[in-house]
């Protein structure tokens, strides 16, 4: 690997007669870039593609994703929006960006331009993943379950493990109010037989109950 120098670097540069490899994860480190459509092209900090964008800062131009300086020039970790020309962003966030919104949303942050930001971005070596984009898998995710009630609420808890410990069957087995779900009661601590299947908590059941 031309990075770290270990042995095992399968990422050619695709510069012809260039003989660097690279580790993938240590592509960054330098400054190498993988291309990830096409042919899957890298390229080594040497040969790899540069934006042509002609366009000047104004003053301390800061990265409109996480309001930091940029530097003072288009870089390996310097970029911007080649449609609206006034975006600059840091690699770095750009890519958090594109991995975020996924294909179908990936967009100039600024002017929302995809026509000529999209293939520019993938050109330069940001990933952008086909997929949905990030807001929408979390509204589809599942909500979690609610957690069943797990005490016995019996006047004397006689259990020995304790109000909050209790057995699959037998007389130690935790019964839920049939009504609300919301109190509970070990069979024996309520006085109720292996064969009662349901009981109500003095609350739902009225005042001398439970």
């Amino acid at each position: 690997c031309c990075v770290c120098r270990k042995k095992g670097a399968t990422v050619a540069c695709w510069q012809k007669r260039c003989s660097r490899r690279f580790h993938l994860p240590c592509s960054s480190q330098r400054g190498c870039i993988s291309q990830f459509f096409g042919d899957y092209s890298s390229f080594c900090w040497e040969h790899r593609p540069q934006q042509s964008v002609e366009t000047l800062q104004e003053g301390h131009t800061t990265c409109i994703i996480c309001m930091e300086v940029v530097e003072d020039s288009l870089s390996y970790t310097t970029m911007v929006c080649p449609s609206c020309k006034h975006a600059w962003f840091h690699r770095g966030c750009i890519q958090g960006q594109a991995l975020r919104a996924g294909l179908r949303h990936f967009a100039c942050p600024h002017c929302r331009d995809r026509e000529r930001f999209l293939p520019e971005m993938l050109h330069m070596g940001i990933r952008v993943p086909n997929k949905k984009p990030a807001w929408e898998q979390d509204e589809e995710e599942e909500p979690a379950l609610p957690q069943l009630y797990g005490r016995c609420d019996a006047r004397q808890c006689l259990y020995r493990g304790g109000r909050e410990q209790w057995q699959e069957e037998g007389p130690w087995q935790l019964l839920l109010c049939s009504s609300c779900a919301a109190s509970g009661t070990h069979r024996r601590c309520s006085g109720l037989g292996d064969t009662t299947q349901q009981w109500e908590c003095a609350g739902c059941a009225g005042p001398g109950t439970g």
